[in-house]
């Protein structure tokens, strides 16, 4: 297993090691003692699975503090383009994101720490996994609007289907006014 670090600090694309042969494919997408060596979490209390049809558009979502998760998120078929936006108020790069193309035949995930919001766009029908390092609390969920004009992030995928609920999500300068936006 490899990570690729990204310019975002704490942010990174991991690829575990993949055995093949005739009889298809086995690989470890978690072991503890290899987190712990690359320095990643190994502390998960929730894991999450959601179906997307192509075109979805989740996100973006995080969890406000005392439940604020850090997420091991990977697909398991299809193809999603997956958002991370830097959310820490004394980051250097507050207001930068990150976009994994995450591919179930590819076997890569990303871990995305505390501190960001995170969503994703169905590039092909896919299902999505993810552990989380803290339970969900409905009362500290949060989120900015997925098509935010500040953030300019290009998802991939055209006449993108997006819930009710992300319709309404406020944009990262409405939550930190007194932020300047680094994207």
């Amino acid at each position: 297993m490899h990570i690729r670090e990204t310019s975002i600090s704490g942010l990174v694309e991991i690829f575990p090691r993949v055995f093949e042969d005739e009889r298809g494919m086995f690989f470890e997408s978690f072991n503890k003692q290899v987190f712990e060596n690359l320095g990643l979490p190994t502390h998960f209390v929730q894991d999450n699975q959601s179906f997307s049809k192509k075109g979805v558009v989740r996100g973006l979502h995080f969890q406000n503090e005392p439940f604020a998760q850090g997420k091991l998120v990977r697909v398991i078929s299809g193809v999603v383009l997956d958002v991370a936006v830097d959310i820490r108020p004394d980051s250097p790069t507050f207001g930068q994101y990150e976009i994994f193309e995450l591919r179930g035949d590819k076997n890569n995930f990303a871990y995305i720490p505390e501190g960001f919001a995170h969503g994703f766009a169905a590039v092909e029908d896919a299902i999505f996994s993810y552990k989380c390092t803290n339970i969900y609390n409905k009362q500290a969920e949060s989120g900015i609007l997925w098509n935010d004009p500040d953030l300019n992030i290009d998802w991939g995928v055209t006449n993108p289907n997006v819930s009710e609920k992300d319709l309404v999500l406020p944009t990262l300068k409405s939550l930190f006014p007194d932020k300047v936006i680094s994207a």
